[in-house]
């Protein structure tokens, strides 16, 4: 059994062009058990990450904990069968393992479809001059949908809402 730790930071993140996540501080640990033909790596993240909010598009820092596992098999990859996509096959003359390719798709994994500074963040709160802005501009928007207009376009605007 061996145990590794790891510190990810802005400059993890920066090594990946289109991340999700730009910046963070997680503290990353990995304990390998190392067997005869495997070696099962579990995995445990915890931290911050930064997120932008989807509402007011202010950044903040979400709370993130990750508990995953890799098991990764040795056997011959020609004759290795991949139907199983929770065993990683290396070669048995593999002496290496990257596991920052893992790690990266465990934090991105675990970014929320939407996020949200009051529901995602600590202490946070949406910018409340960003949010008056938006209201002015929806109040606008419904200003102009008053305007008269052609009664085939009001039947295309109600599809539209439809879906």
């Amino acid at each position: 059994m061996h145990q590794f730790e790891f510190d990810v930071d802005k400059h993890f993140f920066n090594e990946y062009d289109y991340s999700i996540v730009k910046d963070g501080a997680l503290k990353v640990i990995v304990e390998l058990n190392k067997q005869e033909t495997m070696m099962i790596a579990d995995f445990r993240l915890s931290g911050t990450i930064s997120l932008t909010c989807d509402v007011c598009l202010s950044n903040f820092a979400a709370e993130t904990n990750i508990e995953e596992r890799v098991i990764f098999k040795f056997d011959d990859p020609a004759e290795a069968d991949y139907s199983n996509e929770d065993i990683v096959v290396l070669s048995r003359s593999a002496f290496e393992l990257d596991t920052a390719t893992y790690i990266y798709e465990f934090i991105n994994l675990a970014v929320p479809f939407y996020s949200r500074c009051c529901v995602q963040g600590e202490k946070a709160s949406c910018d409340e001059q960003m949010l008056t802005q938006l209201d002015k501009l929806r109040s606008t928007e419904a200003q102009e949908e008053n305007v008269q207009t052609d009664p085939r376009w009001d039947v295309l605007k109600q599809i539209k809402n439809n879906n």
